[in-house]
């Protein structure tokens, strides 16, 4: 048996083990640094694999050892996009986001990077996004001296009228925090989602994260909507929708994500 660490991971640390004839992709960390982080994601994983529409990690094993807590999933060998790669990726997502619930939210909490997420069920988007993903992250901030009271009354009003920006729709299951760095491309050239935020909520949430960060290929939306066509204006709504990232990211990494939020909260008073 052999074992080789991997840079990259910003929150817990990373190895490939070599064991008779499998790899395996190990990550771990102080069992009390993120409690119950690797149950959550392990019921992430699974909840995804469940849905049978993209390719997911399996997940081997979910344990403790001494002071440390890990989990052991299978190692996704990389290997070169596939000349369809895009129009696949965005039409497995439209397929996934068809997977819904009666209610929004889910049965457990969990993380999204370092940062644990409330999932309580409600009713409708409108309740739910303003109450399990602005309020919290909004007191935080402020405690944390990174927004100010009027920045808090500025998410009052954008909570009030959600319902009239947002449009109604059935629940989706949503990978969560679907940016660049949480996919990989396995060795037959398809997408391969990790380190999954699951909850069911609104799937344009999902569709915002892809452009936080620069973006997706156009294949990708041109993709998902020919598969499950998202309602008409959604690109105008892409910045509301990336306001509970950039929460998280405030949070995480400072001020710098300040301004970004400031900008969004003006042009929907």
């Amino acid at each position: 048996m052999s074992s080789k660490m991997l840079s990259g991971g910003c929150i817990n640390d990373c190895y490939v083990v070599d064991a008779a004839k499998s790899r395996f992709f190990i990550k771990y960390n102080l069992t009390g640094k993120f409690p119950g982080m690797f149950d959550a994601e392990e019921k992430g994983l699974e909840l995804l694999r469940k849905a049978d529409c993209i390719y997911i990690p399996e997940v081997i094993y979910n344990g403790e050892a001494d002071i440390y807590s890990f989990l052991a999933l299978e190692f996704v060998e990389s290997g070169q996009q596939t000349e369809n790669f895009w129009e696949n990726f965005g039409k497995n997502m439209a397929k996934l986001h068809r997977v819904s619930e009666t209610f929004f939210g889910l049965d457990h909490d969990n993380y999204i990077g370092s940062l644990p997420q409330k999932n309580k069920k409600h009713s409708t988007w409108s309740e739910f996004v303003a109450t399990e993903r602005f309020q919290p992250l909004v007191q935080q901030s402020f405690d944390l001296g990174l927004l100010s009271r009027e920045d808090i009354k500025a998410f009052e009003i954008l909570s009030g009228k959600i319902g009239n920006i947002i449009p109604e729709e059935k629940t989706a299951l949503l990978h969560g925090d679907l940016w660049s760095g949480n996919f990989i491309t396995n060795s037959i050239g398809e997408a391969c989602l990790i380190d999954p935020a699951v909850y069911f909520g609104h799937r344009e949430m999902d569709i915002a994260m892809t452009k936080l960060f620069g973006g997706f290929s156009p294949a990708f939306y041109r993709s998902y909507n020919d598969e499950n066509p998202l309602e008409n204006g959604w690109e105008k709504r892409v910045e509301i929708n990336q306001l509970y990232p950039l929460l998280v990211h405030l949070i995480l990494f400072g001020v710098s994500y300040a301004a970004q939020i400031r900008h969004i909260l003006k042009t929907i008073r």
